[in-house]
């Protein structure tokens, strides 16, 4: 068998050319030479604080040089890294600071103080400002990590959003972080002359893997905090950005926009995951950007990523959401744990080394998700249960149907929320749409439709409830349409499907 070409993640700096930019941000370059002189730096300044191998480091800060060296110092450190998303709230951090019973948290005084009474003793914090500051003043350097360092040793703790329940710190080594960024670098044919617009927060895996895959490939990065959509059109044709990755709210919102020349002339390539592309927004982004290349792709914090669509494949398969990336055996698994046949309705299951650890101090919740491969694995060893319904086509394209948590069930028939969101965009008019199913003694449940409109299109409801009578079985028809200005969004820029079902609930959205 192949050795795979893991390393220690803070190796990925390591390249003598001083001429080659690795991060251009506020106006700075950084070459590779550079930036990987901060590393070391900012490894020496954690490990002054009293940490010891394997302890937790916590950073809660915007995009800057501390977010941007913070995954690998820490590492270099020997340190395990917990970024926390700068869009929670005082409390979220606490609570993430507790759990991962972090020894340090670096971040600005307002978030600092933020923190209250409540934060751990035995947490040091460190500010942000001053901690950048002494980037320049220090001599003394910690040394990239020995080529020998055990690749399963974890090297961050990535807290999921919370959307339901209390977030779950995922567990990743050396090992899962560094095949990552090869692996995407790889089927995203990217190289040294690729520049990357980082618009996703840094503490999320997709976001994270902006900076990784891309210095893999020697190209650079330009980190952007943006206030609205046009400031991300803005930054593409500032720096000439090569590469543009986004989540489907964000990408709908893109596409209403209209992008000069000087945006789009230099774009290789689009990524998407985070969510599915709905076919009517493959159309507009292929139409807006037709010399880039267009990924669909489909992940997990769990498992990183699991799949991709090859770009020659979208226009003919646009909902699909393709096949297992490299390093990564994605199985489509029946109840009875066999694999489906094609198109046969199946939870997707995640084998191979991109699997993370599972999830700190959590075994109950470990024990749900990651479950020894099925036997007709090829990869074997633990696998990722992701609880998402999938099928595989005949030519072994995958296609999402739906989380098993969110299937609505109405008269006996068991429907994907996504069946019924393409139905109402296809439409006509309607921009964003997401399907609710709420109980429903009669039926078993009912579904309720929520819909932002196009710029500038009317709210009718009447027209999407004809449209759906004429192309959708009646079991699919939404009970209730209720029309939104905007939807709400988690800190990973996600529509808050929770946030929404809560509303419905308490009875603040109505028909």
């Amino acid at each position: 068998m192949t050795a795979l070409p893991a390393f220690p993640i803070d190796h990925i700096l390591l390249r003598n050319d001083d001429s080659a930019d690795a991060l251009h941000l506020r106006g700075r370059s950084f070459t590779y030479k550079e930036l990987n002189s901060y590393v070391s730096i900012m490894a020496y300044l954690l490990r002054a604080q009293g940490c010891a191998v394997g302890d937790r480091v916590a950073s809660w800060a915007g995009k800057g040089l501390l977010s941007v060296l913070m995954p690998l110092a820490a590492a270099r450190a020997g340190l395990i890294h917990v970024p926390i998303n700068p869009q929670l709230k005082g409390a979220q951090a606490v609570y993430i600071l507790k759990d991962s019973g972090a020894r340090v948290c670096v971040a600005n005084k307002a978030r600092l103080d933020a923190l209250g009474g409540d934060k751990p003793e035995d947490c040091a914090l460190m500010d942000e400002a001053e901690v950048v500051a002494a980037l320049d003043a220090v001599t003394d350097f910690l040394p990239p990590s020995p080529a020998n360092t055990d690749l399963d040793a974890l090297a961050a703790l990535l807290y999921t959003s919370g959307s339901t329940g209390r977030p779950k710190g995922v567990m990743l080594s050396h090992a899962n972080l560094s095949l990552g960024a090869v692996s995407v670098a790889q089927y995203l044919k990217m190289d040294a002359s690729d520049r990357t617009l980082a618009v996703l927060p840094l503490s999320f895996d997709y976001g994270q893997n902006q900076l990784l895959s891309t210095w893999f490939a020697g190209g650079s990065v330009v980190p952007l905090d943006y206030l609205t959509p046009r400031d991300v059109v803005k930054a593409c044709a500032k720096y000439q950005i090569t590469t543009l990755a986004g989540v489907p709210p964000l990408w709908v919102q893109l596409a209403e926009l209209d992008w000069p020349v000087e945006a789009i002339s230099s774009m290789r390539r689009l990524t998407n995951s985070g969510g599915a592309l709905t076919e009517p927004l493959v159309r507009r982004l292929r139409a807006l950007f037709p010399q880039a290349d267009l990924y669909p792709m489909y992940g997990l914090t769990e498992a990183f990523r699991s799949t991709y669509l090859p770009p020659e494949l979208v226009d003919s398969h646009p909902t699909s959401m393709g096949r297992a990336i490299p390093f990564a055996e994605i199985l489509v698994v029946g109840p009875d744990g066999a694999e489906c046949a094609p198109d046969e309705l199946g939870e997707l299951v995640h084998c191979g080394p991109l699997v993370a650890k599972g999830y700190w101090q959590d075994s109950e919740r470990t024990a749900e998700r990651f479950k020894p491969a099925p036997d007709h694995s090829e990869m074997g060893g633990t696998a990722v249960w992701s609880g998402d319904t999938v099928r595989r086509d005949a030519d072994g394209l995958l296609y999402f149907e739906g989380r098993d948590d969110a299937m609505i069930k109405v008269s006996g028939n068991r429907i994907s929320p996504t069946e019924i969101e393409e139905a109402a965009l296809a439409s006509g008019g309607v921009a964003e749409a997401m399907a609710i199913g709420q109980k429903n003694d009669r039926t078993g449940a009912e579904i309720w439709l929520l819909l932002r409109a196009v710029r500038d299109a009317t709210r009718d409801s009447a027209a999407v409830q004809a449209y759906f009578k004429a192309n959708v079985p009646s079991f699919m028809h939404p009970a209730h349409i209720v029309w939104l200005d905007s939807f709400p969004k988690n800190p990973n820029g996600k529509i808050d499907r929770a946030a929404l079902v809560d509303a419905i609930e308490r009875g603040e959205l109505t028909p």
